[in-house]
């Protein structure tokens, strides 16, 4: 029962700092942008797609869990062993998501060229089709990639 109940108050703090991060964070880009909180998030949601933010959270989630169980089991370095390597896979997946989604987004751009015709009527409507998918692309590297070393930096620092 009492590892139960471990496992539930690591889940509790883990979603706390997860909460905690996603509030600093909105609060920042609100700040120091033209967009409001709400605005800010509705435009990463169109930018990154539901697939890419589910996994990406869930990949971060994953990862702040076992950073948690660490600073629990900070004394017995074999039953923390786990926890870190657990920890390192999903902030590597966290990188391996980003660049999958960068390649997805130039793989798409580039197809929606191959889907239509290139004529002075129908260029802008491509444009916009390949900068969607560019723009989605090189978010996710450029979202994807510090978080990863930063979880990583977290994992192994701490």
């Amino acid at each position: 029962m009492s590892a139960r109940i471990s496992l539930l108050g690591t889940a509790s703090r883990t979603t706390s700092y997860l909460l905690g991060a996603g509030v600093i964070a909105l609060a920042v880009a609100s700040l120091s942008g033209a967009l409001d909180a709400r605005d800010f998030a509705l435009q990463a949601q169109q930018v990154f797609g539901p697939t890419f933010t589910l996994l990406y959270l869930a990949l971060v989630s994953v990862t702040l869990f076992c950073w948690v169980r660490l600073g629990q089991m900070r004394d017995d370095e074999i039953r923390s062993r786990p926890w870190l390597e657990a920890g390192m896979h999903a902030a590597s997946g966290v990188a391996t998501l980003a660049l999958t989604d960068t390649l997805l987004g130039i793989s798409l751009g580039i197809g929606s060229l191959a889907d239509q015709p290139l004529t002075t009527d129908t260029i802008q409507t491509v444009i916009q089709g390949l900068t969607g998918h560019f723009s989605m692309a090189f978010m996710t590297t450029v979202v994807g990639l510090p978080t990863a070393a930063a979880l990583r930096a977290l994992l192994l620092i701490s």
